[in-house]
């Protein structure tokens, strides 16, 4: 009879945990492979890292200088991957600057806020990128141009345990390789 109970009880605690937003068959793939050394810091816009140690702007590509990082930022709302049609101008933009440069390699790297569990969190994430991927496809940028990486609730962009920290959290970025 306990054993009956505990299995009901355990049953109910993990359909709790549950998701509305349907994550079936996504690639999910770390390919930062970032030692945990490096990310012992946290940075804070101001170019130093709360570890200390100073960030190194290594320059930028045409693409990324030409465009302010405000211009490569899509949010989105909490446990969703549909891109906002507030974005739609912004994704055109890149889309034109991305398909001026045949060679031009971009990454759009998907983000999540601290909740949720890291597995569910980077298959967000890649949800997030590759909707940006498919928007930018749309308007003709080749695929072979694009690649989606999540990178879930590990590097977020601003740190904080209230809902303005994870709306800035929830987001995916254009970085032009």
């Amino acid at each position: 009879m306990r054993s009956l109970l505990f299995s009901l009880i355990s049953s109910a605690l993990l359909m709790g945990c549950g998701s509305t937003v349907p994550l079936n068959n996504v690639p999910v793939a770390d390919a930062t492979a970032i030692p945990v050394s490096a990310t012992a810091g946290q940075y804070d816009g101001s170019g130093v890292q709360s570890g200390g140690v100073a960030s190194v702007d290594m320059g930028q590509s045409g693409a990324q200088a030409a465009l302010p990082a405000a211009k490569r930022i899509i949010y989105f709302d909490y446990d969703s991957f549909i891109v906002k049609p507030e974005y739609q101008a912004l994704i055109v933009e890149n889309a034109k600057l991305i398909m001026n440069k045949a060679s031009q390699k971009v990454a759009v790297e998907g983000h999540t806020d601290e909740m949720g569990g890291r597995e569910y969190n980077l298959a967000l994430g890649q949800k997030r990128a590759e909707a940006v991927v498919g928007a930018l496809s749309v308007l003709g940028v080749p695929k072979s141009q694009l690649e989606a990486v999540s990178f879930g609730k590990e590097k977020p962009a601003v740190l904080g345990n209230d809902e303005a920290a994870y709306a800035k959290n929830r987001r995916a970025e254009i970085r032009y390789q």
